[in-house]
């Protein structure tokens, strides 16, 4: 039974991932930093996880959870994750972000150097992209300070490769969504703000850019993607995404459309919400993926919004 070691696991994409190796066999060790942390996500699995204390902020706790868990593969998805907070915490979000990956890598290089290596890096490290789409060899050019932050956990990735010869890899994954989105993004902040309109909770609801673009995909999607890049002989980066944009617009009409609503005659939108600085357009080519891993997206972004709707529409009902 091989063992793998998740930093982030409450999150969305660490609750979607153990499920995954849970259902492929594998022991799931969970990295959560305080022990009355928010288990929303895994709690269907808590019982099957085993769970070791550690702080991103602390080395020393690091490296006692490597040795604690002895990993065959180890999935780094913690960290500060939304670009319009990393404005307001540059600094914490460099700690988590950014050193974060650093420590982890250098708890790994000094306890388990065997083991595989996953780096969640980020879309928004193209930034300013001069190239559309975006793929493995496009320059990076992050104009955010999340994006920084990416940018140097992923060429820390890197050097850890080469300079020590460890199975370290970089996913590029582009914005995906599920239902266990946090509330801070706009995808969720559309979906549950339609839901409850829709249920007379709210009469409005306040956005950014409404034509900013994204390739939105499912999550439950991408971790398939960070696993199969485990499973190679040959360490290597890949983008993942679905190498379709759409605009936040669109999500807007089709999360409100889904419940029979106009989205704009509820929908303001609001310059507080506008990002200092917008990336240019974004949008995968996961080419490489497709033809190397096996890897596409099989959610739609119709799916995907409907998906979100459906399930903010049952925890807001009264009465559920």
């Amino acid at each position: 039974m091989p063992t793998a070691l998740i930093t982030g696991i409450t999150g969305q994409d660490g609750s979607y991932l153990a499920e995954l190796l849970l259902g492929k066999g594998y022991e799931v060790v969970g990295v959560t930093r305080a022990p009355d942390a928010s288990r929303e996500y895994v709690a269907h699995l808590a019982d099957r996880i085993r769970w070791v204390g550690a702080d991103l902020l602390d080395q020393e706790s690091l490296h006692d959870a490597v040795r604690a868990a002895r990993p065959d593969e180890v999935y780094h998805l913690a960290g500060q994750s939304a670009v319009q907070a990393s404005w307001a915490q540059p600094v914490e979000t460099g700690e988590s972000t950014a050193l974060g990956a650093a420590r982890v890598l250098a708890a790994l290089h000094a306890g388990a150097p065997t083991a595989r290596y996953f780096q969640a890096s980020s879309s928004e490290m193209f930034g300013s992209a001069a190239e559309v789409p975006q793929r493995e060899t496009t320059a990076l050019q992050p104009r955010s300070p999340y994006g920084v932050a990416k940018a140097y956990g992923h060429f820390m990735t890197l050097s850890y490769r080469e300079g020590f010869g460890m199975y370290a890899v970089c996913g590029i994954l582009f914005n995906h969504e599920s239902p266990r989105r946090g509330p801070e993004f706009v995808s969720r902040k559309i979906t549950a703000g339609a839901a409850a309109i829709s249920l007379g909770l709210a009469h409005e609801l306040r956005l950014g850019n409404l034509d900013a673009r994204r390739d939105w995909g499912f999550a439950g999607d991408y971790v398939e993607a960070m696993w199969r890049m485990l499973q190679g002989n040959d360490p290597q980066d890949y983008v993942i995404g679905t190498g379709a944009t759409h605009s936040v617009r669109e999500f807007c009409a089709a999360a409100f459309g889904a419940l029979g609503l106009d989205y704009r005659e509820y929908v303001v939108q609001d310059e507080r919400y506008f990002r200092p600085v917008e990336s240019r357009l974004t949008v995968a080519d996961p080419t490489k993926a497709r033809e190397r891993l096996g890897w596409s997206a099989r959610t739609s972004f119709r799916e995907l919004v409907e998906m979100m709707v459906d399930s903010d529409l049952r925890r807001l009902r009264p009465g559920r």
